[in-house]
C-alpha cells in the first residue's frame, strides 16, 4: 500500500507485476469507496488493504468504475461479495456488461487469446442489477459529505468515465490520462504515455477528454497505471503530443508489409527516444520489457482506428 494525501491509499493490485497497476481507497466520515479494483486475483490485496485500514466491509458504500476493461473491473463481481453495503457506479454503455458479462468476455478473449485470457482473468462473476447504478455525465454523488463529479470521457473507450474530488482538487482517471509507471520517474519528473488499446480509441476525443480534466485544474491525478501523479498541465502536453504522433506514425506505416510490425517499432522508437529526454533511470532493454505490454495492445489499437477510418 501507498499512502497519499487526502486520505487515499493506492493498493498494488499485481496484476502482471508490482508496479503495474493500482486500485484507490477513498476514506471519509467513516466510510470508503473503492476506485477501479483489478482483476479477481486482486480482490485478496484489497480485503487485506481494508483490513489493515481498519475499514469494515459493511463500510464501503462504491465501487467507483472508470471502465470495464477486465485489469480495471475483472474483480469486481467477485469484491462485491464480500462488500454487502457496496454500489457499482458505472457508466450506462458499461454497465450492462457488468450484469451480464458474457460479451465482454468475449471480446476480452479476442484480444487476449482464450488460454491467456483464463490465466489473467479466471471466471467473470456478474453483479446484481439492483447493485449497480448507472451515471450521467455531471452528476454529482456523495461519499459522506464527500463530492465527486462524474464526467463521460471518451476516447480510450466509449463507456468510459472519469471521478473529480471536487475539494481537493483530485482526479481518479482511470486510462484516460495515459500510463506512468513509477520505476520510470527521472530527473524531470514522471514519464507518461497514452493508452490507444482496441477497439475505441479515438484520438480526438480522447484529446478533448484530457482538456475537460484540465478545466478543473486538477492538482493530481491518480491513474490506474501507476497511482499518483502531479506536474499535470505538463504531462497532459505530453500525452496530447504522443497521441498526435502516433496517429502520425499510423498512417505513415498503414501501407508497410507487415502494418502490424511497423506501426509496433515506430512507437518503440519514439517512446525510447522520449525516455532518453526525460532522464528516465533503467537501460533501453528494461524499458522496452516495461513497455512491451502497452506496445503490443497500443499498436492493435491504432490498427482498429486505421480500419475504422478506412470504412
Amino acid at each position: 500500500m501507498t499512502h497519499h494525501p487526502d486520505d487515499i491509499t493506492a493498493v498494488d493490485c499485481e496484476y502482471l507485476y508490482p508496479g503495474h497497476a493500482a486500485a484507490h481507497i477513498v476514506r471519509h466520515g467513516g466510510r470508503a469507496a473503492l476506485v477501479d479494483v483489478g482483476t479477481n486475483d486482486s480482490v485478496p490485496y484489497l480485503l487485506s488493504a481494508l483490513r489493515e485500514l481498519a475499514i469494515p466491509p459493511e463500510s464501503v458504500d462504491y465501487l467507483l468504475l472508470t471502465h470495464v476493461h477486465l485489469d480495471h473491473a475483472g474483480g469486481a463481481g467477485t469484491l462485491m461479495r464480500a462488500l454487502p453495503n457496496a454500489l457499482a457506479v458505472l457508466h450506462p454503455r458499461g454497465a450492462p456488461h457488468m450484469i451480464d458479462p458474457a460479451k465482454l468476455i468475449a471480446g476480452s478473449q479476442a484480444v487476449y487469446g482464450e488460454e491467456r485470457f483464463r490465466r489473467l482473468y479466471g471466471e467473470i462473476a456478474p453483479i446484481a442489477a439492483e447493485r449497480v447504478r448507472e451515471t450521467r455525465d455531471g452528476q454529482r454523488l456523495s461519499l459522506a459529505g464527500r463530492e465527486f463529479e462524474i464526467l463521460h470521457t471518451p476516447g480510450h473507450a466509449l463507456h468510459h468515465q472519469v471521478f473529480v474530488d471536487l475539494a481537493r482538487g483530485n482526479i481518479f482517471s482511470g486510462d484516460t490520462f495515459g500510463l506512468s509507471y513509477r520505476e520510470l520517474d527521472g530527473p524531470a519528473g514522471a514519464f507518461i504515455i497514452p493508452t490507444t488499446t482496441p477497439t475505441q480509441f479515438d484520438p480526438d476525443q480522447l484529446c478533448a477528454s484530457i482538456d475537460r480534466m484540465l478545466s478543473y485544474a486538477p492538482k493530481a491525478m491518480y491513474l490506474m497505471h501507476y497511482s499518483r501523479v502531479t506536474d499535470v498541465a505538463r504531462l497532459a502536453q505530453s500525452l496530447q503530443a504522443q497521441i498526435r504522433q502516433l496517429t502520425r506514425l499510423a498512417r505513415e506505416g498503414a501501407g508497410a508489409p507487415d502494418r502490424h510490425a511497423a506501426i509496433r517499432e515506430a512507437m518503440w522508437a519514439l517512446w525510447r527516444d522520449l525516455a532518453h529526454r526525460q532522464g528516465c533511470p533503467v537501460s533501453d532493454e528494461r524499458l522496452r520489457e516495461l513497455l512491451s505490454g502497452d506496445l503490443e495492445l497500443n499498436t492493435q489499437g491504432l490498427t482498429h482506428w486505421l480500419d475504422r477510418r478506412a470504412r
